[in-house]
């Protein structure tokens, strides 16, 4: 296998531009880099379980305990090989367990969309005496078999689609032979495949996109941040609790810098979930070793540093917005440049003995010794470890995780919800409310499923689903799940049908809440003559999407029929002219949420 990494190095008009130069890599080598991670060190009780999600530049486990991942790269599965390299020479438990006595604790783990091909098997394993569990396993079984001793052992895994195909990198996500379609469906098919098994802990969309990758700039075909947020969206669909890891692109601006690590477009066009709190925003970061760069011959050099992964990646970070994870940085170590800038580069994302998880995350390139560029943690025997490169890390691992079948701790799934029942529906909307599921520990929300798609996500006992099409029917089925990510079955089934439309003819309706309380309201209902005489008579009708109930009304006659209401003009005010308006109000109590009707007036 040969892997080439393009780099090119420039500076235009004053702003730092750069981009990846070419490196042909050696039979055994692995060009191109792949970004993800966790924490791991010393065992700390129940670190790390459950499925995990973020709060500001943190990440937090389901215990609400912040986690640092402090993993390595190990790659293969995006290869011809379609399985981690090195079980040629070892066994793929003896070098997980390797990794964990060294103190990391995530493995990011790079793959190509040919591994879901019919007939893909792995090779270059060897079976004597070592590796015999996965003899005649696919590259996919092969996967689960690591991922599952992953877990058992506290080690967490953040899959990376690397690859469209094994022939190599692509600038974007899709090729001509691996459209986007299948991009999407492979990342489904891996969340529905892990789904509740929570040693895997998120998913690394795409490896390094690069130029013509653009962020923000609409063309849906180069956007990687609209394509980020469609695949996004398709794997929170299937499992609302991944995390999802976003790399950057190259150029943004005309500023360039390494492929995957240029984040500066986040800053104006952020990356936006369905689901809130899973994103994770990921760059890319390397030395000499794999190109040379305007920065490492700068006379500040090491000085300018920060000020340049500030830049591209680094403000998010410090700007509280999201965590930021350096899924891949690495060096063979040759230069003396290079041991300056991994030295300073470990000091910028914070050790952990002074700032704790509060810090970077970051996976290391790579655990593989063949990688040309870089090498590895490992020396060319597969066994020995380059000591001078492992301590160079030191400082920033971080304690590991619980074991124990990909997560440790809590198995039993909470109930399933029951008397699910369909409480209003507008044109646009149904509301449901459902009574609460149990749970050993405790229930910590609610997945609302419309047919087979994720509607949405509640911590409470009611969902309000927008965005429907009017006189059509839907099914709806909603689960529960726990802090450690354990998932009840579906509930029965409801069907809510929305209302047909109805328009105004000869006047319109404004609604507007004057003051609430904790369980009541008023509001004002403005009714505008839209005609060209006065009227004699007018109506406003709507119906109620929760639970609202009208306790006193003034200017108008109520009469309620279900959900709906109507209100008719009195004989004072039944005549408006033409431009003219009159207004009529109302109290009312309510529980839960208070979504403001459509009006619809007719008048004569």
């Amino acid at each position: 296998m040969k892997g080439i990494r393009a780099l090119l190095a420039f500076l235009a008009a004053g702003t730092l531009a750069v981009t990846m130069a070419t490196t042909a890599l050696g039979a055994q080598s692995e060009a191109v880099r792949g970004a993800d991670s966790a924490s791991g060190a010393t065992a700390a009780a129940a670190a790390g379980s459950g499925y995990w999600h973020t709060s500001g530049r943190e990440i937090l486990d389901a215990n609400n305990q912040a986690v640092r991942i402090a993993g390595v790269n190990w790659f293969g599965f995006e290869t011809n090989n379609y399985v981690t390299h090195g079980l040629w020479s070892r066994d793929y438990k003896s070098m997980m367990d390797q990794m964990k006595s060294l103190g990391y604790n995530t493995i990011r783990l790079p793959y190509s969309d040919d591994i879901f091909k019919a007939g893909t098997s792995p090779n270059s394993i060897n079976f004597y005496q070592m590796n015999t569990d996965l003899q005649g396993l696919t590259s996919l079984q092969v996967m689960d078999k690591i991922v599952n001793y992953a877990g058992s052992i506290g080690l967490r895994v953040i899959l990376d689609r690397h690859r469209p195909d094994s022939s190599g990198q692509s600038a974007l996500w899709y090729t001509a032979s691996v459209p986007e379609t299948t991009w999407i469906t492979d990342l489904k098919a891996l969340a529905t495949r892990y789904q509740g098994n929570t040693a895997v802990v998120g998913i690394d969309l795409h490896n390094e996109p690069h130029d013509p990758a653009c962020w923000g700039c609409g063309d849906t075909t180069i956007d990687w941040r609209l394509a980020a947020e469609r695949a996004g969206n398709a794997v929170l669909g299937v499992n609302p609790h991944l995390l999802i890891f976003v790399e950057g692109i190259q150029t943004f601006n005309g500023s360039s810098y390494w492929w995957g690590g240029n984040l500066q477009g986040a800053a104006t066009y952020p990356v936006r979930l369905n689901v809130p709190n899973q994103l994770v925003y990921s760059a890319h970061d390397y030395a000499t070793s794999v190109a040379s760069q305007p920065w490492f011959t700068d006379p500040s050099f090491p000085s300018n540093m920060p000020g340049i992964w500030g830049k591209n990646w680094g403000y998010l970070f410090d700007s509280n917005t999201a965590p930021v994870w350096v899924g891949e940085f690495g060096t063979t170590l040759t230069a003396t440049t290079d041991q300056v800038w991994l030295k300073s580069l470990v000091q910028y994302l914070r050790p952990t003995a002074s700032a704790g998880a509060d810090s970077y995350q970051w996976t290391f390139w790579s655990w593989n010794p063949d990688s040309g560029d870089t090498g590895g943690i490992l020396q060319g025997d597969w066994q020995t470890v380059d000591t001078v490169k492992d301590g160079y890390l030191a400082s920033i691992k971080a304690p590991g995780f619980s074991g124990g079948g990909g997560g440790g701790g809590d198995t039993t799934p909470p109930t399933a919800p029951t008397q699910v029942a369909v409480t209003g529906t507008t044109s646009t909307s149904a509301t449901l409310s459902w009574t609460a599921a149990t749970d050993d520990v405790g229930v910590a929300g609610y997945n609302v499923y419309r047919g087979g798609t994720l509607a949405g996500t509640t911590t409470t006992t009611s969902f309000t689903d927008t965005g429907l099409t009017p006189s059509t029917a839907y099914s709806y089925t909603v689960k529960a799940f726990d802090a450690a990510g354990n998932t009840s079955s579906a509930s029965a089934a409801v069907t809510a049908t929305t209302q047909g439309t109805v328009s105004n003819a000869g006047c319109t309706a404004t609604y507007a809440v004057q003051s609430s309380w904790s369980n009541g309201f008023t509001a004002l209902v403005t009714v505008t003559n839209t005609g060209t005489a006065a009227t004699h008579n007018w109506q406003v009708g709507w119906t109620w999407a929760g639970n609202q109930q009208v306790t006193n009304s003034w200017n108008a006659t109520e009469t309620r029929s279900g959900q709906s209401e109507t209100f008719t003009a009195q004989s004072f005010n039944a005549a408006i002219p033409a431009g003219g308006n009159t207004s009529f109000g109302l109290q009312a109590s309510f529980t839960g949420s208070n979504t403001t009707p459509v009006p619809v007036c007719t008048a004569s």
